[in-house]
């Protein structure tokens, strides 16, 4: 990672251009340092670089010292120390959004659907679903998206949120209630759909639905009960078939869903999203 790169993660974490560089400055310079040369290592304009300084005492990040001639100097926090307590004021502030936000929220009146673009931004609202379940989780996922969002549904079931996840392939070690899916097999799913379809549902309250090929990835976001309580039945009874298959596994139940006309054309119905 390149200094710009940390120049920009310490602002993330709450400081100011000026301050990220001035304290950059003395963690690589590693000795104590007046304003004078923290200025010219830093980019810092001498005429605010103790202002900036200042600040960088106040929040811990930075220590003064008495240099010789009485003089004073600036040493930086350790880096692991100064991680720690970003890590620590972190918590704290999220833990006290956790509880003072719900206080001062109303039921929403207007429900919403919107459509994301983009893995990243599929994922990333994928997660925000996973991260608001209180009780249950429905998730449809393949290896790929299930890899990405595994963290956040290990810190679901920590929580003590029911995960249910079928995935269409493999997802090992499993986090949750694993169900993997064979009746129809992945390959049939992505021939006939063109894509990989997946769905987070939390409490019946929120869904994603997205689909990611080899051009495009696109999502629906919403928190519409109706849409999650749909979404939701899909999962389920999905996983409801493998069950089934797989708890009464026999040469007549392989039989009937291999050649049962009804069947097939359900498995193999003419159709892709590539046409939305």
């Amino acid at each position: 990672m390149d200094r710009d790169q940390v120049l920009e993660l310490l602002q993330a974490a709450g400081m100011s251009g000026y301050e990220a560089k001035a304290y950059m400055a003395l963690l690589a310079q590693g000795t104590q340092m007046n304003g004078y040369e923290v200025a010219k290592m830093s980019g810092v304009p001498r005429s605010t670089v103790y202002e900036t300084l200042s600040k960088l005492v106040a929040r811990g990040a930075a220590f003064e010292v008495n240099a010789e001639g009485g003089t004073v100097g600036y040493i930086a926090l350790p880096a692991e120390a100064l991680v720690g307590r970003l890590r620590r004021e972190m918590s704290n502030t999220i833990d006290g959004l956790a509880e003072s936000l719900p206080t001062v929220g109303r039921p929403a009146e207007t429900r919403v659907v919107t459509h994301v673009r983009g893995i990243h931004r599929v994922l990333e609202r994928a997660t925000d679903v996973i991260e608001g379940a209180l009780n249950t989780l429905w998730v449809s996922v393949w290896p790929d998206e299930a890899a990405a969002l595994r963290a956040a549904l290990e810190r679901a079931v920590a929580r003590g949120v029911d995960v249910s996840v079928i995935v269409f392939g493999e997802f090992d070690p499993p986090v949750g209630r694993v169900i993997t899916h064979r009746y129809s097999t992945p390959d049939v799913v992505l021939s006939r759909l063109g894509c990989r379809i997946f769905t987070v549902v939390a409490d019946h309250n929120a869904v994603v639905i997205a689909g990611i090929d080899d051009s495009d990835e696109w999502g629906t976001w919403s928190d519409d009960p109706a849409i999650a309580l749909v979404a939701a039945e899909y999962v389920r009874h999905d996983i409801a078939l493998q069950l089934i298959g797989e708890r009464m596994h026999n040469t007549d139940l392989e039989r009937f869903w291999t050649t049962d006309p009804d069947i097939e054309r359900l498995r193999t119905a003419a159709g892709s999203v590539r046409d939305r």
